[in-house]
């Protein structure tokens, strides 16, 4: 039985996405047959540049059988984007190319009950301009699931979850509630037990240095050890809350499988200083599942052949199933 395709965007054409996906393919050989929504001169363009040659098969969708699709050729559905130069600045001018890529996407993921998702990094300044967190609330929004959405930054040894994205450190307290960590846990759990048939072992943090402050009401006594009561209550294997500062020592990270953060770099900055790029980015709660390379565009790189592909092998080889 053959597998079901890996839907690709390839996103910000102004990044090093293009650049890992040719590398990726160089060592390594998928069961499943990619299928990549980009710009076909972009793509011709960059592989010349980088020295690949792949075999391409254009896609024409209003004919194309999912099911016989090669896993030797890159699949491509072409969008069309005007550039002048391989490598530009990022900039606002993608948007609708992105967009367009996306709403492509989507609508394939729909209609042909494909599961297995891949996008590769945007700028969230210029495309999302303030009215998504990120891509993994766009996407959400998109999906009609806003609410019911977890970010899971996923490795086989450990992996972590932050309760809030990306929100300015001064409001992430605002958005920090027993329901949300229910949520996160919730569908971490899901993951585990349908991916690994396991409940996994949860670490919760706290939010304030120690897990203590010296005003009343804190986070900790009126959201965060209520939502672990309730938790345990469930029979989730969650414990907690720790501090931030020791969650992440040896002895800590044997004896659980996930740790739940209450913001961003509470989680991600330790995550990334242990495993480097050895991580995907998974949203849980999606009508299929999305995975994204744990890294941005990284436009400081364009053109220079050094970027790392293993996040996106990663994503790869957890999909090609």
């Amino acid at each position: 039985m053959s597998c079901k395709p890996i839907l690709i965007v390839a996103g910000e054409p102004n990044s090093v996405f293009l650049e890992i996906f040719f590398k990726s393919l160089k060592k390594n050989y998928y069961k499943s047959p990619l299928i990549i929504i980009v710009c076909k001169k972009l793509l011709i363009k960059q592989m010349e540049y980088f020295g690949f040659n792949l075999e391409i098969n254009e896609i024409n969708l209003d004919n194309v059988n999912f099911e016989k699709l090669s896993n030797k050729k890159i699949n491509i559905i072409d969008v069309n984007y005007d550039f002048k130069n391989i490598f530009e600045e990022i900039s606002k001018k993608s948007n609708n190319y992105i967009k367009k890529s996306f709403k492509i996407a989507l609508e394939i993921l729909k209609k042909n009950k494909f599961s297995k998702f891949i996008n590769g990094p945007i700028s969230k300044k210029h495309f999302l301009e303030g009215k998504s967190l990120g891509i993994t609330e766009y996407l959400a929004k998109e999906s009609k699931k806003k609410n019911e959405v977890a970010m899971l930054i996923f490795n086989k040894k450990l992996s972590i979850s932050p309760v809030t994205t990306h929100l300015a450190l001064k409001d992430v307290h605002k958005h920090i509630s027993k329901k949300k960590i229910y949520i996160h846990v919730k569908l971490i759990t899901e993951f585990y037990k349908k991916n690994f048939k396991k409940i996994p072992q949860i670490a919760i943090t706290g939010l304030n240095p120690h897990c203590e402050s010296n005003f009343n009401n804190c986070e900790e006594d009126s959201i965060i050890i209520p939502a672990i009561k309730n938790l345990k209550n469930k029979n989730f294997k969650v414990e907690g809350p720790f501090p931030a500062d020791t969650i992440f020592m040896e002895k800590h990270l044997k004896k659980f499988d996930v740790i739940v953060g209450m913001y961003h770099d509470q989680v991600l900055t330790p995550m990334k200083a242990l495993f480097g790029f050895n991580a995907i980015n998974i949203t849980l709660g999606l009508p299929f599942l999305r995975i994204s390379p744990d890294h941005g565009p990284n436009s400081s790189m364009l053109g220079k052949n050094l970027s790392d592909p293993k996040s996106l092998v990663e994503a790869l080889k957890f999909l090609d199933k």
